[in-house]
């Protein structure tokens, strides 16, 4: 909508009433402020939840692939030939064994619950850009190592160097009953993948080891599957499980962790109509403040019409004052929001020192920390419901004023 020189001339005028108008202009104030917390409640609640999300699922799905395939009764024989045949699955990235069992580890008197998980060397390795300690290369087949969830480590009070003993109930039949099987493991390493109940649970070791550990002799658990897209890993393995069809069973990402994601979605979903009404609000300060300006400019506004201004000149000077608004508040929104986005971590930490009150617990949360990603196309329709809304909210205002008869309004003038 251009405008010309009369009528950008007004509506810069009218954009700073005088002093008779202080009221109009704090309500004014206050519409732009409104819409500025509105737009940057949207852009923070839903950044984090898409940061949520996403580091969840790229932690969840870097540690245990995009699907696993698990035999009837838990152990897979004759794995090889099956890794094999996923191997050759068209859209198949990587395919790995992979054993993974509860069990308890013992440290100086100490128990926890864990989760002794056996892993090829090369998946051992991807482990390196979680390492907080120790050394992955150490884990060898028959060296007596493993690495442990810093967590775990916390619990036990376990460090680099220590020796935990891992206790399996399914040990040796004596006369006497069975013996559980307690073997000591050096602890090599100490990694921390983000999520707080794998890393208080999980010990990793050799595959070898693990064998060794749960007397399973050359079987495995499942095979862990990551595929050239997480979205579409049903349909790149369907092939498959018709192969597969009553020796094992393949449960993707979805599946397992379907209870999860299907409430973050709702959630996320239920966020944004809530936080946008905030935004619908906001809109309806510029509705009552421009409501007030063209009451009080009636005189004006009549003035305007006798000297020769059009109805459109009108209707388009006192759109473009709540346009200007609700976008000076969207902008402002944007940038609020984003600040906000980038000090995400120290604004948690100072609130919490403030409160004494803990707003991040990784128990609770699954993450350690608050997660961010921005999604451009979310951003884009938050701005574009934003400045929509506050176009809206200009028409009747303008109508009004346009609808202004210089007649009735002069006539004791």
């Amino acid at each position: 909508m251009l405008l010309t020189p009369f009528e950008w001339t007004i509506a810069k005028r009218y954009m700073l009433p005088g002093r008779g108008e202080a009221f109009i202009a704090l309500v004014a104030g206050i519409s732009l402020a409104a819409v500025m917390l509105g737009v940057a409640a949207l852009v923070i609640v839903m950044s984090v939840m898409n940061g949520f999300r996403a580091e969840l699922l790229d932690k969840i799905v870097g540690l245990n692939g995009h699907a696993i395939i698990q035999a009837y009764g838990g152990r897979l024989d004759n794995w090889q030939s099956i890794l094999a045949d996923v191997e050759k699955t068209p859209g198949v990235v990587r395919a790995s064994p992979l054993i993974e069992q509860p069990l308890l580890g013992n440290f100086n008197g100490r128990v926890e619950a864990v989760l002794v998980r056996g892993n090829t060397l090369t998946d051992i390795r991807r482990l390196e850009d979680k390492r907080v300690s120790g050394s992955l290369a150490d884990l060898q087949p028959g060296a007596g190592k493993v690495a442990i969830g810093a967590r775990l480590a916390e619990n036990l009070g376990a460090r680099v160097g220590d020796t935990i003993t891992i206790i399996n109930p399914q040990g040796r039949s004596t006369p006497f009953g069975t013996v559980p099987r307690e073997i000591g493991y050096e602890v090599a390493a100490i990694f921390e993948i983000g999520i707080f109940d794998y890393d208080q649970a999980y010990v990793v070791m050799p595959i070898a080891d693990a064998q060794t550990l749960l007397l399973t002799g050359d079987s495995i658990g499942m095979i862990e599957v990551k595929t050239t897209d997480p979205d579409e890993v049903t349909q790149i393995l369907e092939p498959l499980q018709k192969k597969l069809a009553g020796r094992a069973v393949i449960s993707d990402w979805k599946t397992i962790n379907a209870s999860l994601f299907e409430a973050l979605a709702v959630e996320r979903v239920a966020m944004f109509v809530v936080l946008s009404i905030i935004v619908l609000v906001a809109v309806f300060n510029i509705l009552s403040s421009l409501i007030m300006l063209v009451r009080a400019k009636t005189r004006d506004i009549a003035i305007m019409r006798t000297m020769g201004a059009t109805r459109k000149s009108l209707l388009r000077i006192f759109v473009t004052l709540g346009f200007v608004i609700g976008a000076l508040g969207t902008a402002a929104g944007l940038l609020l929001g984003f600040v906000f986005l980038f000090f995400r971590q120290p604004i948690v930490h100072a609130i919490e020192r403030l409160t004494g009150q803990s707003l991040w617990d990784p128990s609770i949360r699954f993450l350690t920390e608050l997660p961010s990603r921005t999604d451009p196309f979310e951003t884009t329709v938050i701005c574009i419901m934003a400045l929509g809304f506050s176009f809206l909210a200009t028409l009747y205002p303008a109508y009004r004023a346009a609808s202004t008869d210089p007649v009735q309004v002069l006539r004791y003038e």
